[in-house]
């Protein structure tokens, strides 16, 4: 079953730093949103692997907005 990650804050996707499929550690950084002009860290909550990402670069993500999903 997917977990879920949720952007903490309202923003933009601002950089992706993993890709779909890259096998990830719990806390580690997969990518960053630009909030109020300070960039926010989108952490994993746990191991797995990225299944996907909601959001592509650029676009507005709202605060609590499901923006990746681990395996």
């Amino acid at each position: 079953m997917a977990t879920k990650i949720e952007s903490d804050v309202s923003g933009s996707m601002w950089k992706l730093i993993a890709s779909p499929g890259d096998m990830v550690e719990a806390d580690a950084e997969i990518a960053i949103i630009e909030s109020m002009k300070m960039e926010i860290p989108v952490v994993a909550p746990r191991a797995g692997k990225l299944a996907r990402f909601l959001v592509a670069e650029g676009e507005a993500v709202a605060e609590g907005q499901v923006v990746a999903e681990i395996e």
